[in-house]
């Protein structure tokens, strides 16, 4: 009983929609109909500025640090990777938000912040490093992916790593129009002059 209560948490935390509440208030626009349509970070900070960006990504990556505190938080054996995960496809597939969400990056960054410091800090200097060097996110994000593959298949203490082979082909599927922009020459870099043209203005509160 208690496994199917911290694990529906673990969803529901990851359901809350942050980039389309912040934008809803604060700009009176839905996110998902701006810039690359995801509601997440990257396009926050693309649309609606860094202010807001910024507030979207620490609350997502609250959102995965949250989900993997459960377990220690009400003492049930399970571990936190797997609630961290229920709670990325919860940001993935939010219930809030008629299942229509981010790509799971922020999310995954808090979860294993709390579940693996040491994994968080390979994966996301291998996230910026591609970045970096592609100048494209998607390829950045996907590498997420495949670096935490890599450490389910070598890790002794991960017994279902065919769960976090999934969860890369779930990021290759979110980042389905990312690929085929790229394969057609459409795809944005990160230092196009043209993502500026997405940027939108608070409305006026009162």
């Amino acid at each position: 009983m208690h496994l199917i209560i911290i694990i529906l948490a673990s969803y529901l935390i990851g359901s809350f929609p942050t980039a389309l509440i912040i934008g809803k208030v604060f700009y009176g626009i839905d996110i998902r109909k701006h810039g690359s349509f995801n509601p997440g970070a990257t396009n926050s900070i693309r649309v609606l500025g860094k202010k807001a960006g910024i507030a979207v990504l620490l609350l997502d990556v609250g959102k995965g640090a949250l989900a993997t505190c459960l377990p220690y938080l009400l003492m049930v054996d399970i571990n936190p990777l797997y609630t961290g995960l229920v709670a990325v496809i919860g940001h993935c597939f939010p219930i809030f938000a008629r299942f229509r969400g981010g790509k799971a990056i922020a999310t995954t960054a808090g979860t294993l912040l709390v579940a693996n410091p040491a994994l968080f800090f390979i994966t996301y200097f291998a996230f910026f490093a591609v970045i970096f060097i592609t100048k494209y996110v998607f390829l950045g994000s996907i590498s997420v992916g495949i670096i935490i593959f890599l450490y389910a298949l070598l890790s002794p203490t991960i017994q279902h790593d065919w769960l976090f082979f999934l969860f890369l082909i779930l990021l290759i599927f979110l980042h389905r129009s990312n690929i085929l922009n790229f394969i057609h020459h459409q795809e944005p870099k990160i230092n196009d002059k043209n993502i500026k043209k997405d940027r939108i203005n608070p409305k006026k509160i009162g």
